[in-house]
């Protein structure tokens, strides 16, 4: 479970240190950061997909990334004394992403390449990389380091470097993961990898969830959803399918579901609700009746993920539906670490009532996202590594 997450001068986030929970909760007004906070995640998640520089580039580049305020916000500056103002830079522009657990914990640093006659002089480069073991870094504690294209592993008390190099726009998981060489990095990759978001459910007429899809052993649901069927029949055979029973009915009484299997091998759902004489196809049910099907299918996975992220769940939900929804991810986040990105303030208080909740409210000052009412004493210890 990550215990703390670090961003540092992306977008928004000038410097920003958060605790976190099996649960996470994240609020705030509109444009307080919530969607940088989620971006700034999900990029950091890329660099074990090796798309951290493609992702970058669809941002608009690294240039544009990178908090558009003064280096440091002073204590002046804050209580309004002087006004916002920069001045020389002290330092070398980076956009910095870490986490840590009680294992192991890890840190990325990307800045701009010198000047080159190169086609691909814009894309960013990263300088340093560094896991350690525990949540703290120090320099004794740090197993694997990367500079710029070199990677030195430690044995015992002695750095030893690996040989050959690694390309400068590419991370260290991308070419270093191998188990028996530094099966450090091979097991935080594979952490990463393990991450899931969902922010992009189709329910509109066309949605592949609504129709009927080849359907084999799924127990992981699709980010969109398209198959839906066949996730909810995985569920039922090797998941928890008392608990689907149960997520239906607490939200929809009396309701049940079924898939249905074709002779083509296709699967379809049949949504029987009380009072109906009929079952509902699943191109007949509100976007959300389906919506909710599909966080339930989301939230029982067979494989739960080491993290996973919802980012605004209560689209197209009725607000009877929320507290059903609560109470799905509390049970979700009992076998992984969830994160809840939302507006809904009905969800928002139906999700605190649980004891392993942390409610994380984001607040601009000074157009700086920072986590309301979290003093230097109730951060998280966090330090960069250098480079």
């Amino acid at each position: 479970m990550l215990t703390a997450l670090a961003i540092n001068n992306y977008r928004s986030i000038l410097k920003l240190v958060m605790p976190l929970g099996p649960l996470n909760v994240i609020t705030g007004p509109n444009g307080s950061g919530k969607s940088n906070l989620y971006k700034a995640l999900r990029l950091l998640s890329e660099t074990a997909q090796g798309g951290v520089t493609n992702s970058l580039a669809a941002e608009g580049g690294l240039h544009s990334t990178f908090w558009a305020g003064p280096e440091k916000l002073s204590k002046r500056m804050r209580s309004g004394e002087v006004p916002v103002q920069g001045g020389p830079r002290q330092e070398d522009v980076r956009l910095r992403m870490g986490f840590a657990t009680e294992e192991f914990s890890y840190a990325i640093s990307l800045g701009l390449p010198k000047p080159s006659p190169s086609a691909f002089s814009l894309d960013p480069e990263i300088k340093h990389e560094s896991i350690w073991a525990g949540p703290i870094y120090r320099p004794a504690s740090q197993m694997i380091e990367r500079k710029g294209p070199q990677v030195r592993i430690k044995e015992g008390r002695s750095w030893t470097p690996l040989p050959g190099s690694v390309q400068t726009f590419s991370s260290m998981f991308d070419q270093l993961a191998d188990p028996a060489a530094a099966p450090e990095v091979f097991q935080v990759r594979e952490m990463i990898r393990s991450w899931r978001f969902y922010d992009h459910f189709r329910t509109d007429k066309d949605a592949p969830a609504r129709q009927p899809q080849l359907g084999t052993r799924t127990p992981v649901l699709h980010h969109d959803g398209r198959d839906l069927a066949a996730a909810i029949q995985t569920i039922r055979e090797i998941g928890d399918h008392e608990a689907l029973e149960e997520a239906i009915s607490d939200a929809f009484p009396g309701a049940r579901l079924d898939v249905i299997r074709h002779e083509d091998g296709r699967f379809s759902l049949e949504f029987y609700q009380k009072g109906l004489l009929r079952p509902l196809t699943g191109a007949e049910l509100s976007d959300g009746t389906l919506r909710y099907v599909l966080w339930v299918a989301a939230l029982l996975t067979p494989r739960p993920p080491g993290l996973m992220v919802l980012n605004e769940p209560e689209t197209s939900l009725h607000p009877d539906l929320l507290p059903a929804l609560a109470r799905l991810i509390a049970r979700a986040a009992e076998q992984t670490q969830v994160w809840v990105i939302s507006h809904a303030n009905r969800l928002i208080a139906a999700l605190n009532q649980f004891d392993d909740c942390c409610g994380i409210e984001l607040e601009k000052v000074l157009g700086s996202t920072e986590v309301k009412g979290l003093g230097m004493l109730d951060e998280p210890p966090w330090h960069w590594p250098d480079g």
